[in-house]
C-alpha cells in the first residue's frame, strides 16, 4: 500500500476520534466514505485568458535589438510568454538574406523583417514565410524614420522642392528607406535626375557626412536622428507621413511550421506579443508605466540612455497588430517598377493575419 494511503487512513481515524469525542450522546457521527476524494482545486490561468501549454515550448525569435522589437522584449520581461509556458530565445543573423531560409526551414519560428526587394524576391522564388503582424510604422508628425537636412542647409531648403540639386543619402537601394525617399521625390515634384542620390550603407556614417557638408540631406532613423539634432549636425525636415502617411516599415514574420503545425503555441505567442505591444503604447502614448518600459528597452536595444528615450520619436506599433497591407503591396510595386523584382507574389498566401486576429479576439481589442 502506498505511503499516502497509509497516512490517509491515519488521518481518517484521527478525524473520526475527534468527531465522536465532540458529539453529545444523542448525536451520531457522519459515516466516513472510503472512496470520497478531496475536492479538486480549480486551475488558475496566470494569463487570465488562455490556459498555459501543458508542455513547455521554446520559440526562437530572430531579432537584432531594434526598437521595433519592443513587443518581444516587454512580453519576455513582464512574463507574458511565461504565463503561457513559452520560453523565448533570441537569435541574431548577419542579414535578412541569412534569416529568411532559416525561418522557412523552421530553424527560427518568428522574425522581424523590413520591406526590401530581396525579401519579396525570396518569397517569389519559393521561400515560404508568412507576414503576420505589424512591427513598426511611422506615427504622424513623429516619424522615427524620416528626412533630415544638414544645418548648413537650413537657410537653403525651406520646402521639399528645394531639394533639387542636393545630395541626399539613403542607406540602401530598393528597400523601405529607398521607398520613403522615392515617395518624397514624387511629393516634391522631383525626379531622380533632379537630385544626387548618395548610397551610404551605415546610418551612423550619415551623421559625420552631413556635419561636414559632404551630403546635404539623408533619410535617417532614430535614435540617430535625435542624437544628430542634439549634436547640431542636422535638423528634422518635415515628416515622412507628409508623403508616405501609411507606410509599413517593419513586419512580424512567421515560419510555416509555426503557423500551421503549432497553432496552440502561435496563438499564445501572439497574445503575449500583443500584450507587450500594448504596454509599449501605454508607456509612450498614454504615459503610463513609462519608466519600467524604458528600463526594458535600454536592456534589449542599442539605445542605453534612458533620458534619450524621452526625446526620440519612437516606433509606431499597432496594439492590435494591424498592418498597412495596401502599402506593403505598393512597396512591392515600386521595387518591381524599378526592375528589382523577379517573379510574382500571391499576397493572399504571403500575408496571413489569422493568428493575430484570433489573438485579439482572445484578449480583446485595445482601448485607444
Amino acid at each position: 500500500m502506498a505511503k499516502w494511503m497509509k497516512n490517509g487512513w491515519l488521518l481518517s481515524l484521527f478525524a473520526i476520534a475527534l468527531i465522536v469525542g465532540a458529539c453529545s450522546p444523542k448525536e451520531t457521527a457522519k459515516p466516513v466514505v472510503e472512496d470520497e476524494k478531496p475536492e479538486e482545486v480549480a486551475t488558475v490561468n496566470p494569463s487570465g485568458d488562455l490556459a498555459p501549454l501543458e508542455k513547455r515550448e521554446k520559440v526562437v525569435i530572430a531579432e537584432d535589438g531594434a526598437a521595433s522589437g519592443a513587443g518581444f522584449y516587454i512580453a519576455k520581461e513582464r512574463g507574458y510568454f511565461e504565463d503561457y509556458n513559452i520560453e523565448v530565445e533570441f537569435a541574431q543573423f548577419a542579414n535578412s538574406d541569412d534569416m529568411l531560409p532559416a525561418l522557412a526551414a523552421g530553424e527560427v519560428d518568428i522574425a522581424g523583417g523590413v520591406s526590401t526587394a530581396s525579401f519579396f524576391n525570396a518569397i517569389a522564388q519559393g521561400i515560404d514565410v508568412k507576414i503576420i503582424a505589424d512591427k513598426g510604422h511611422n506615427v504622424p508628425g513623429k516619424s522615427y524614420f524620416t528626412l533630415v537636412i544638414g544645418n548648413h542647409m537650413v537657410d537653403v531648403i525651406k520646402d521639399y522642392k528645394d531639394l533639387k540639386g542636393k545630395k541626399i543619402a539613403v542607406s540602401s537601394l530598393n528597400s523601405i528607406d529607398w521607398y520613403i525617399y522615392d515617395e518624397m521625390l514624387k511629393y516634391a515634384g522631383l525626379t531622380e535626375d533632379d537630385v544626387e542620390f548618395v548610397l551610404m550603407g551605415d546610418f551612423g556614417s550619415m551623421l559625420g557626412a552631413i556635419s561636414s557638408g559632404t551630403i546635404d540631406a539623408a533619410v535617417n532613423i532614430e535614435p540617430l536622428i535625435t542624437q544628430g539634432v542634439e549634436k547640431g549636425f542636422h535638423v528634422r525636415f518635415g515628416d515622412a507621413t507628409d508623403y508616405a502617411p501609411e507606410s509599413q516599415i517593419a513586419l512580424v514574420l512567421g515560419s510555416p511550421d509555426f503557423m500551421n503545425k503549432e497553432q496552440d503555441v502561435s496563438l499564445r505567442f501572439m497574445a503575449a506579443y500583443l500584450k507587450g505591444v500594448r504596454d509599449y503604447n501605454d508607456a509612450f502614448i498614454k504615459n503610463e508605466g513609462k519608466d519600467e518600459i524604458i528600463d526594458i528597452m535600454t536592456k534589449h536595444t542599442a539605445l542605453k540612455d534612458p533620458a534619450l528615450w524621452e526625446k526620440v520619436n519612437v516606433t509606431g506599433l499597432d496594439p492590435d497588430g494591424k498592418m498597412f497591407i495596401d502599402d506593403i503591396k505598393k512597396q512591392y510595386d515600386a521595387y518591381k517598377a524599378n526592375g528589382a523584382i523577379r517573379g510574382d507574389i500571391d499576397f493572399d498566401k504571403a500575408i496571413d493575419t489569422s493568428v493575430t486576429e484570433k489573438a485579439v479576439e482572445t484578449i480583446g481589442e485595445y482601448v485607444r
